[in-house]
Parts: C-alpha cells; sequence; structure tokens
C-alpha cells in the first residue's frame, strides 16, 4: 500500500505538483472573492465598498447580509443625490391608467 504513494518516477512529481497548482489557484481564487466583487461594484454602480467590510457582513449574515450591505449603501448614496424630479407629463399618464 505505501508503494502507491511513492514518488519514483518524473511521472508521479508532475501529477504531484499539478495537484499543488490548482489547491493553490482554488485558495487563492476564494480569497480574492470580497476584493473582485468590490471591483466589479465600483465599475458598475460607483459605489465603493471595502473588501473587509464585505467579508464582515458575509460571516454575519451570509448572502443576504452583503445584499443588505449593498442596498443601505444604494439608498445612501441617492440620498446624497437630492430627490428626484418626477416629470407631470409621466404622473398624469400614471393616474390616468
Amino acid at each position: 500500500m505505501s508503494d502507491a504513494f511513492d514518488l519514483i518516477t518524473r511521472a508521479d512529481w508532475t501529477v504531484w505538483g499539478g495537484a499543488l497548482l490548482l489547491l493553490g489557484l482554488l485558495i487563492v481564487s476564494f480569497r480574492s472573492r470580497a476584493y473582485v466583487f468590490c471591483q466589479y461594484l465600483k465599475t458598475m454602480t460607483g459605489i465603493a465598498l471595502k473588501p473587509a467590510d464585505v467579508k464582515r457582513a458575509f460571516k454575519t449574515g451570509g448572502r443576504e447580509g452583503v445584499r443588505a450591505m449593498f442596498l443601505d449603501r444604494i439608498i445612501r448614496e441617492d440620498l446624497k443625490e437630492g430627490p428626484v424630479a418626477i416629470p407631470e407629463s409621466v404622473s398624469s399618464v400614471s393616474s390616468k391608467s
């Protein structure tokens, strides 16, 4: 049984190295999720979040926690811009329906 795990040939070392490389890529991808998510949000919405805040929200509330934090930031950004002007033509059309 111990002979099955001996690293004798070059092919054995290649397989072992490939497995370690894939494990390393998996670890890096999981560690960088919050950073990539924050970059995406900044590009798409203009709202900047810190990766540490996203990690903290995910640990405490999971996906719903991150979603709630993001919605809170969107609402705060909208409130900074002031009230939204509603055109008269749109409000009169919707009231006639």
